[in-house]
């Protein structure tokens, strides 16, 4: 018997929650791109042809402390994301802190957009969101996690007051071209 090069050490199921929320009750990926903007965020085109067609993906699972969360004053809750959770808009005022004022795509240089497609997840150990988030480049998502983590100003984001980070990886899916997986930009 082959032994696999790796093993799975740990399995979390995602689940969609209600219209598409996190379990906080907020909704994820307000302002995604779509249609050709979103293909053009998401995929690389023009940069190398053995790249074309590719993407790049960050994987991020968050726990979030839903107790905690909980017992906050709505309006609490609402500085924290930057948004009202009865209609779901963002709303002027809101700390520098808030999540949507952090990783407003359109306020970066060059703008920081990526294609993002999250999933909450609950089990015994706990409950969170897996944050999946598409590039044609891993720059935009780290512009939005630097300044998330208050290096642009020091201001950190409204969401680590209720959740952490606990995991995290970067991956490339090679472009798949006539039916099959165009490996050509790793020589293979």
């Amino acid at each position: 018997m082959i032994e696999p090069a790796f093993k799975c050490v740990s399995n979390i199921d995602g689940f969609r929650y209600s219209r598409g929320l996190d379990l906080t009750h907020y909704e994820d990926g307000t302002e995604n791109p779509v249609d050709n903007a979103a293909i053009a965020t998401a995929i690389v085109k023009g940069v190398d042809p053995k790249l074309d067609g590719s993407s790049f993906v960050a994987i991020q699972n968050w726990v979030h402390d839903l107790d905690y969360f909980e017992q906050l004053k709505q309006d609490d809750k609402d500085n924290i994301i930057g948004r009202r959770m009865v209609s779901n808009e963002e709303f002027k005022g809101s700390p520098l802190s808030a999540h949507v004022k952090r990783t407003a795509q359109e306020s970066f240089e060059p703008e920081a957009f990526v294609l993002r497609r999250s999933m909450p997840w609950a089990n015994e150990k706990g409950e969170g969101l897996h944050f999946v988030a598409f590039g044609s480049s891993f720059d935009a998502f780290e512009a939005q996690l630097k300044r998330m983590i208050g290096l642009d100003d020091g201001i950190i984001d409204g969401l680590f007051r209720f959740s952490t980070l606990v995991t995290g990886g970067y991956y490339w899916c090679p472009p798949y071209v006539d039916g099959r997986l165009n490996l050509s930009a790793l020589g293979i």
